[in-house]
């Protein structure tokens, strides 16, 4: 068979392939460092607080905590954010608020997460007390001032307008189409 011949019914190999090699050529050595993470994304120079986000970002892509992001943790995280179903997302969602990975997210953790993101993607109609506020008073049932994961993808999954906002204040295809699209190297 020859190198570009496919077999038949296997649909996503193409767009595999052009993540492959996009892959390889920002990152030759197969595994990706916070810095090239970075630099792939065109995030370098951000704020504290965007810099504090996306290493919650890289290090929730680097399953296997080595301090590196290679391709195959490099296509789930693509996958998960293109494809996957919606509790997939809030589960992953709440892994990253959960800064000490207690398995609860407070209102500390929430507020400094959503202040990193707006730090990263301008300008939103709320403050981030307000949003943080208004989740958990939406969605913190027993008002302990914490959320379970349990909480969290049933109040979200609750409220048609929370589910909008969260997905649209987080939605990290906006980021992996800047790297689809390809960084324009300045020469």
């Amino acid at each position: 068979m020859g190198a570009n011949e496919s077999l038949p019914g296997d649909g996503p190999v193409p767009e595999m392939h052009h993540y492959y090699s996009k892959f390889m050529r920002e990152c030759p050595s197969g595994q990706l460092s916070l810095h090239e993470f970075k630099k792939l994304l065109g995030l370098q120079g951000l704020d504290p607080q965007g810099d504090v986000y996306i290493k919650r970002v890289f290090d929730i892509f680097d399953l296997n905590q080595d301090g590196f992001i290679d391709f195959l943790e490099f296509i789930a995280a693509i996958n998960l954010v293109i494809r996957g179903k919606i509790d997939q997302k809030l589960k992953w969602y709440f892994k990253l608020y959960d800064a000490d990975g207690n398995g609860c997210i407070d209102k500390k953790e929430l507020l400094s997460i959503f202040t990193a993101i707006q730090a990263i993607n301008g300008h939103t109609d709320m403050s981030a007390e307000e949003f943080t506020n208004m989740i958990f008073q939406k969605i913190d049932v027993n008002n302990d001032g914490e959320l379970t994961l349990e909480e969290f993808i049933s109040g979200v999954e609750r409220d048609e307008d929370l589910m909008e906002l969260i997905t649209k204040s987080f939605d990290l295809s906006n980021v992996l189409k800047v790297i689809q699209s390809g960084r324009r190297h300045s020469i």
